[in-house]
């Protein structure tokens, strides 16, 4: 058929087609928006609450809310790769982000994972690679100054009772508490003055098994030499506070005075000493406390090793012939080396300089990797986006000498 007429249908039918295949791609773009709106926004989700600790609800561990509030992640801009999540660290050595301050760092057996302390907020953490911070157990504190939770060990026998040890900033004062999942914390000693500032205390467990706790001065550098208080002290105790046996009094768990603002308590089973960091006013210093010795009065007068710059030591581990050191002031850690009469060779050598900003805990895992925190957030540090943190790496070398 020819003529005008079979034109005319022609060109009705094939505009009929495109209409029609336009109406075809209106409804499967407006199906397309419909199915995208109906995707969950993970990080909308509410976060559960944290568990306390009380006699009738036992702290089963869950997945804690980031402790102070991220920015969220900025939109993907045309094209480019969505920017990773706020508390989503690109260091692979990182463990655990997005925490308050973390001032103790406790590895558990097997070394694939370790207790944290929140100073701020009292929470205990247990931390592991690939896996999300779960809150194990709370303990009340008092966090203004630099109170708050600042010491964390496991008890000697912890294979056996699960029971942790902490040094605390309570309402009523600065406290050793042990602490049970399913229990209330029990005070092992109260009584220990608390100030405005230095208030921050540590507690380590001796290579015989002994606990060792450092007091803080709480801002009165008389107490710490005073025989009638148990600030600035070092305190030798059994798991249930009593004075631990071989203290000079056997009525006392006083061992040493003369401490400051103690940082940490660390056991070294290769020199079998035990390694006290306290910031001493106008120096910081590194105790040796060997088991069977007194340390006696003004015990931080003779250090094993002294740093005139005071660069704000504060956690340390001791392990395979290495202590390491972390410096919340330098922003760093040293390295040393001692011996097993528990002096140092080599020269000292600052390591991760400005590579996680202010170190705080430490300690060393039975699989010898190093597991490190930090507290950017704390008065004086930078936060960044994924702070604070955990760090599990491989120890760094380093040396060390005499005493300055």
């Amino acid at each position: 058929m020819s003529g005008p007429l079979p034109r005319a249908l022609s060109r009705r039918r094939a505009g009929g087609v495109v209409r029609v295949a336009a109406a075809a791609l209106l409804v499967v773009l407006a199906l397309l928006a419909g199915g995208c709106a109906t995707f969950p926004d993970a990080s909308s989700q509410p976060w559960r609450d944290n568990p306390e600790l009380g006699p009738e609800k036992a702290p089963a561990p869950q997945s804690p809310a980031p402790s102070e509030p991220s920015q969220p992640a900025p939109p993907p801009n045309g094209g480019a790769a969505a920017a990773p999540g706020p508390c989503v660290d690109p260091d692979p050595q990182v463990v655990a982000t997005c925490l308050a301050p973390v001032s103790a760092v406790v590895t558990l057996p097997g070394g694939t994972a370790a207790l944290v302390a929140e100073r701020t907020t009292g929470r205990i953490l247990r931390v592991a690679p690939d896996t999300p911070p779960q809150v194990v157990a709370t303990v009340p504190v008092d966090a203004t100054g630099d109170g708050g939770l600042t010491g964390l060990a496991l008890s000697p026998s912890y294979d056996e009772d699960q029971l942790v040890y902490a040094y605390a900033t309570t309402p009523g004062g600065n406290a050793v508490l042990r602490v049970a999942q399913g229990d209330v914390p029990k005070p092992v000693i109260s009584g220990i003055p608390r100030g405005s500032t230095d208030n921050r205390g540590a507690i380590g467990v001796e290579p015989t098994g002994t606990l060792l706790v450092a007091t803080g001065d709480a801002g009165n550098a008389a107490s710490a030499t005073a025989a009638g208080s148990l600030a600035g002290k070092l305190l030798r105790i059994d798991p249930f506070g009593r004075p631990a046996p071989g203290n000079p009094d056997p009525t006392s768990p006083v061992v040493g005075s003369g401490l400051h603002a103690p940082g940490d308590v660390c056991p070294d089973t290769s020199s079998n000493t035990t390694w006290v960091s306290d910031r001493a006013g106008t120096r910081d210093v590194l105790l040796a406390v060997r088991p069977g010795s007194v340390p006696g009065a003004a015990a931080a007068a003779a250090p094993a090793w002294t740093w005139p710059d005071r660069p704000g030591v504060d956690g340390c581990a001791a392990g395979g012939g290495s202590l390491f050191v972390g410096l919340s002031d330098a922003k760093a850690m040293y390295v040393l080396k001692p011996t097993a009469e528990g002096r140092f060779v080599g020269a000292p050598e600052a390591v991760l300089q400005n590579t996680y900003g202010r170190i705080s805990g430490a300690d060393l895992g039975s699989d010898g990797m190093l597991w490190l925190a930090t507290v950017n957030k704390d008065p004086g540090g930078t936060p960044g986006a994924t702070d604070d943190r955990v760090i599990r790496i491989k120890p760094p070398s380093g040396g060390g000498s005499g005493p300055d």
